[in-house]
């Protein structure tokens, strides 16, 4: 396996942003994009591509605006901008897509998309329909309109009081405080994201994870799912592109499951004709980085292979 490193200009005009590609040592059967989740980096799903670029996949991925390497100097960590750049986030996902198209020329393209980035790529396949043979939302969920809609107003007064680009530990509450209470007594702050504690513990040290999240892009990613759970917007997705939901049966972001069937019964309910489901029991957040993930990533290769034409 070879890893690249580069950067690429976002659409927020200013911000150059880090990117990765990890290519396996032979031909390139087919290309697997991840977008990340919120408070992490593309990095950290090293192992998982270096499994996958065994197999033949090129796995490719970049840092979100605000996330990483992708900060550009003097700007606030883990907030995208204004209002609206949450498309910004998409935009730049869509330029990786080119990139690595013209990288990778003719061969199937997928795109996996884990917590924030699965909101995200559930954005993309609305906004971008029919540019990638297949979609995987990991550790993805649904909340209900209302609570949404509480949230947004919420975080619209936290950033008139102190700012958007700050953080406010009663938006932080709202929407990491519930999720711990599911695995009380509590070791660490995170024990909701694995099982696995080398895993948290690994998370909380790390300088590029676990940090506070700003009101701005609370608000945005609100506003995000929102967008993906309204049928009309659905509609607008190429129905052709398979997808498969995976997440733990104890992900406190799919409400340990009921989340998942909601969003996975809206894709139904909007004629996506090829969409399945698969919860692991017991499992968190994080079902890449749990002792069982060799299973986890056969799955996921054994539903890629599902997806790419046989050789003639």
């Amino acid at each position: 396996m070879v890893r690249n490193e580069f950067t690429f200009p976002s659409a927020d005009g200013h911000t150059a942003i880090h990117a990765v590609e990890w290519v396996p040592e032979g031909e390139v059967r087919a290309v697997l994009q991840i977008s990340h989740g919120v408070a992490e980096y593309i990095l950290r799903y090293e192992p998982f591509a270096e499994y996958l670029t065994t197999h033949g996949f090129a796995v490719v991925g970049h840092d979100h605006l605000g996330h990483g390497q992708s900060v550009a100097e003097g700007a606030p960590r883990l907030y995208f901008g204004p209002k609206g750049s949450w498309n910004w986030v998409v935009n730049d996902i869509y330029t990786r897509r080119q990139l690595a198209g013209r990288r990778f020329p003719g061969v199937p393209y997928f795109l996996l998309g884990h917590s924030m980035g699965s909101f995200l790529a559930r954005t993309y396949l609305i906004r971008y329909p029919g540019t990638v043979d297949g979609a995987i939302l990991m550790g993805t969920g649904q909340m209900p309109p209302a609570v949404i809609a509480g949230g947004r107003a919420v975080a619209t007064e936290e950033a008139r009081r102190v700012g958007e680009d700050r953080s406010s530990p009663l938006v932080q509450k709202l929407a990491f405080g519930t999720y711990n209470k599911l695995f009380a007594p509590n070791r660490t702050g995170f024990d909701w994201i694995s099982i696995n504690t080398d895993n948290v513990d690994r998370y909380i040290a790390d300088p590029l994870c676990a940090g506070n999240p700003t009101i701005g892009l609370f608000r945005e990613m609100l506003g995000g799912m929102r967008f993906i759970a309204k049928p009309e917007n659905l509609r607008k997705m190429n129905l052709n592109t398979p997808i498969l939901f995976i997440s733990g049966e104890m992900d406190p972001v799919g409400e340990c499951g009921k989340g998942v069937k909601r969003a996975y019964e809206s894709f139904r309910k909007a004629g996506v004709r090829s969409v399945s489901l698969k919860l692991y029991p017991e499992l968190r957040h994080e079902i890449l980085n749990e002792d069982c993930r060799e299973a986890v990533y056969g799955d996921i290769l054994q539903w890629l292979n599902s997806r790419i034409p046989a050789r003639v």
